[in-house]
């Protein structure tokens, strides 16, 4: 049982005077970074409050930083834990990096793939979701450098996932720019995923920086390959909640609601394959 359903947007302070087009879309449910509302009130609060009265919400976490060397933010999560209450926030999510030590730095750092690291970031992730009462959804994520590497990055992820018993956030197109940058076949670290712990989806742009070099930016519309592999992954998984991420280079809302449409196109052609051969076989 997914969190939610159908296709979602990232809610962007862009977007604030865009609720009745939105309303109007294909778009089911939106993310947000908590880190990004949580200080604020006034205006900003009540444009939050009327789109969560409307959409479901996921919060997508920025500075958990579940692999630093640090102890963990407790009074952060307590806080991201009333936010959650407050707006009924279907699912948390977070990057599978850490991006702070004695401060935070402006970047997502990559986790050694190491066993050490498997029990070290399964016990932090233990500890987030006994303070917010539900399951952490972590993301597969993009990384450029691989330090201390004892395992591949498929077999961390997974490990990770089981250990700490946690959902999993999937993220398809950095499966695919993790595959050009580090040589592994993307369809084949796709299936290997466990499906049942698929929280939902996240898909984006990236920056072709060379044909060996590619840059997770969310600045670029949704590639190709990336799109193949997303119908990869309703084919093999069955069609899951899968979400647009556009963090710059923001188009016009008619021209960034024509991605979303896109995937509302590929879930309902893949809904209706399923209905197809569930009528089959009845």
């Amino acid at each position: 049982m997914y969190p939610v359903t159908g296709t979602g947007l990232g809610l962007r302070r862009d977007f604030t005077e865009a609720f009745d087009t939105l309303k109007r879309s294909n778009v089911d449910f939106m993310e947000v970074a908590p880190e990004n509302w949580l200080p604020f009130g006034g205006h900003l609060e009540q444009v939050f409050e009327q789109y969560a009265e409307q959409f479901p919400f996921v919060i997508h976490g920025l500075s958990l930083s579940i692999g630093g060397p640090t102890p963990l933010d407790t009074n952060f999560v307590k806080d991201v834990a009333k936010f959650i209450k407050r707006y009924d926030i279907r699912c948390y999510s977070e990057h599978l990096s850490y991006c702070s030590d004695d401060g935070h730095m402006y970047d997502l750092m990559p986790i050694p793939f190491t066993e050490e690291a498997v029990h070290y970031v399964a016990d932090r992730i233990k500890q987030v979701q006994d303070i917010i009462g539900q399951r952490l959804a972590m993301e597969n994520v993009s990384y450029y450098a691989a330090p201390g590497q004892e395992m591949s990055e498929l077999e961390f992820f997974k490990a990770v996932l089981a250990e700490a018993d946690c959902d999993m956030l999937l993220d398809i197109n950095n499966i695919y720019v993790n595959s050009i940058n580090h040589r592994y076949d993307p369809e084949e670290f796709l299936l290997a995923l466990p499906k049942e712990r698929i929280a939902y989806g996240h898909i984006a742009g990236h920056y072709d920086e060379a044909d060996d070099l590619k840059v997770d930016t969310h600045g670029d519309d949704v590639k190709p390959d990336v799109w193949q592999l997303l119908e990869t992954a309703y084919q093999h998984f069955g069609v899951f909640p899968t979400l647009l991420e556009r963090d710059f280079n923001i188009p016009p809302m008619a021209e960034l609601l024509k991605e979303v449409d896109q995937i509302k196109a590929l879930q309902n052609k893949y809904n209706k394959d399923l209905s197809s051969d569930s009528a089959a076989i009845a």
